[in-house]
């Protein structure tokens, strides 16, 4: 990637995009200036990483040629209202803040500027993450490249329609959630049937390593993978009926449709 990138906001998701890009040398540490409005965050991540990292966030997205904003969607709205004059319609605007549509930004910022919504996930800490992006209205074919190039260095990459973010949200954003709890209830369960908790929590994590891995790579479905390890009479359907009688399939979708409506709730910051 050419030009300057300024990051608003050092978060989690931030530094992930951050450590993913110069990681991967898509960019160089003098490319990417930061900002953050706390002092020892900002002392850490300049540390960590050998960027500039500033309390100023005018001055950052001031001659930053791509500005990623990973602000929660509370504080928002204050920054467009307080930083909408330094930003210029030749810049390109990568938003990762949950639940807001571009149109939030269209709005607030110069006409005709670049807006590319992003909804990443936290495995980008490791460069595993999947992300999926929409072009604003005034977003380009190079846009889009830009933002697919930035969020490749972490991940996987698709492109959506915007209407589709809000679900995106619930199943990869809000996704790895998931993930973790039905992990910490596998090992908890190792450990009720009589395994200690080191053991538990290894053929927990392998198992949902490799079974994940297994899905990725295979041919085929989910559907046909569960089939292959259920034997009739077996150990498998015996627990896959007891799942099915808790719910688990109604939680999932009680679960996403949840996380999506409150991702629609999100999209007023102010």
């Amino acid at each position: 990637m050419d030009g300057v990138l300024a990051v608003v906001g050092t978060g989690r998701m931030g530094e992930a995009v951050l450590g993913g890009l110069l990681g991967a040398g898509v960019l160089t540490p003098e490319q990417v200036v930061c900002a953050d409005p706390v002092r020892p965050r900002r002392e850490e991540v300049h540390r960590r990483y050998g960027v500039e990292v500033t309390a100023d966030t005018a001055s950052a997205i001031d001659g930053a040629d791509v500005v990623l904003v990973a602000v929660k969607p509370q504080v928002l709205g204050d920054l467009l209202r307080r930083e909408a004059a330094s930003f210029t319609a030749e810049q390109t605007v990568l938003s990762i803040v949950a639940g807001v549509p571009t149109s939030t930004f269209e709005a607030a910022l110069p006409e005709g500027i670049a807006v590319v919504r992003v909804m990443p996930n936290t495995p980008a800490q490791i460069g595993a993450g999947v992300s999926a992006l929409c072009a604003g209205r005034h977003a380009s074919e190079a846009d889009l490249a830009i933002a697919e190039d930035v969020f490749s260095a972490v991940g996987s990459v698709l492109r959506v329609p915007e209407e589709q973010l809000d679900a995106v949200t619930a199943i990869s954003g809000s996704g790895p959630a998931y993930v973790f709890l039905f992990a910490e209830a596998l090992i908890d369960a190792g450990v009720l049937l009589g395994l200690g908790r080191p053991e538990a929590t290894e053929l927990a994590v392998g198992t949902l390593l490799g079974s994940a891995r297994l899905l990725a790579e295979s041919d085929e479905g989910p559907t046909a993978l569960k089939e292959a390890v259920t034997s009739p009479g077996g150990t498998t359907i015996a627990a896959l009926r007891e799942l099915e009688r808790g719910g688990l399939r109604a939680a999932v979708f009680d679960a996403t449709q949840a996380s999506a409506r409150r991702a629609g709730e999100l999209a007023d910051p102010a």
